[in-house]
């Protein structure tokens, strides 16, 4: 197996260009697809067993794609961080990135339980909408209005953790990093015994939902990012990496019992995470850096948070809600609800999310000069090295 060592380019030497990694906006869409995968199979859209039983087995661990989210978004935010730039400043592009959309969303789905004549808790929508729901594990709270919500209501509590814990993670040794990354999956797996310490009703949320367990994950991508940006990451080139996300997605969905399933894949996914990062940084070839894979990354954001709603809603509207399509309207009915998502993403992407980027986050400019090289160690990618 090739290792991973990165070395800093000269076509990296500015941070500006050090930031920018087009094969991780193209996994972002896988990680979307997954979750549109597992819901395809899940929301009972076909009727056909067999054909069920085809989607189903194909998508069985795709709720990990929001696990695949969580620690991507950690890496990617330790990646771009700017030395210098305010914490006020990095709040506001996080707000201007996903309130917009969420409220838009929130207001739709508010709309149509009128519409539907659904029983609208008013104190799960409130907390829904302020992206607090995340933290109330009643159910049907976190779950609610526009129910995939729930994990920007984790990630709100991540982008609001990152800019305190960042001056720490600077300054923290390689080892405590790799210590990290390891310890991540292990922890994982101690949520299954630690889950009979929280009453029955709430074991679903304490290990899915709750904001400081998913941190984990987020987390992981941190302490990777960091290692990488020092020269320090060790692991497999892109095409190895992705061979090994494959053959873990296959055997943990055949072979391995379920409460493995999400230390194993949280491996795997960083692995791919750091080797699409390293061929960005290297220039080497990368599938997905391809423009329509970055044009499916830019939207995935809008995408999972319609993908739900579409399908609910239509299926509601046909009367097909709980018995799913027959024969083969139902496969080709999962085709339909993908393409009509992505074209409702890439609208709300277009008209919604880049709009209100411009006009709510703070414009780019040269942040202020960086801690002096002795604050952080240096490292292959520290653009405080000269």
């Amino acid at each position: 197996m090739t290792s991973t060592t990165v070395d800093r380019p000269a076509a990296t030497s500015e941070r500006g260009v050090a930031s920018r990694l087009p094969s991780l906006t193209g996994l972002r869409w896988i990680a979307a697809l997954l979750v549109f995968g597992f819901h395809a199979g899940t929301m009972r859209i076909i009727a056909d067993p067999g054909h069920q039983a085809v989607v189903g087995k194909i998508f069985t661990l795709g709720l990990s794609g929001v696990q695949f989210f969580f620690v991507l978004s950690g890496f990617v935010l330790v990646w771009s961080a700017r030395p210098g730039a305010s914490r006020r400043r990095f709040w506001r592009r996080r707000f201007a990135k996903i309130y917009p959309n969420h409220v838009l969303m929130w207001a739709v789905a508010m709309l149509a339980a009128l519409w539907f004549a659904d029983p609208i808790n008013p104190v799960a929508a409130v907390e829904n909408l302020f992206l607090l729901q995340a933290w109330d594990p009643r159910p049907g709270y976190f779950y609610s209005v526009n129910n995939v919500s729930w994990s920007l209501s984790c990630e709100l509590f991540f982008y609001l953790c990152l800019p305190l814990a960042l001056p720490l993670v600077r300054r923290a040794r390689p080892g405590l990093l790799w210590a990290v990354v390891i310890a991540v999956p292990l922890l994982i797996v101690a949520l299954w015994p630690a889950q009979t310490l929280v009453p029955q009703e709430y074991r679903w949320w304490f290990t899915q939902v709750f904001p400081l367990v998913r941190s984990l994950e987020f987390w992981m991508g941190v302490a990777a990012a960091e290692l990488m940006l020092r020269g320090r990451w060790r692991g497999p080139r892109l095409p190895v990496a992705s061979l090994i996300f494959v053959a873990t997605w296959v055997v943990a969905g055949q072979w391995i019992r379920a409460e493995l399933w999400a230390a194993i894949l949280s491996a795997a996914y960083v692995l791919l995470i750091a080797a699409a990062a390293d061929a960005d940084v290297r220039g080497s070839r990368s599938p997905l850096r391809s423009r329509p894979m970055v044009w499916l990354g830019e939207v995935s954001f809008a995408f999972y948070l319609v993908h739900v709603f579409v399908i609910m809603t239509i299926m509601r509207l046909s009367g097909d809600w709980g018995s799913g399509f027959p024969g083969w309207w139902g496969p080709a009915a999962v085709i339909g609800f993908l393409l009509l998502t992505l074209a409702l993403a890439a609208l709300l992407h277009r008209y919604v999310e880049q709009p209100m980027m411009r006009r709510l986050a703070p414009p780019r400019r040269a942040d202020r000069p960086g801690p002096p090289v002795a604050d952080r160690p240096a490292g292959p990618l520290n653009p405080q090295v000269g």
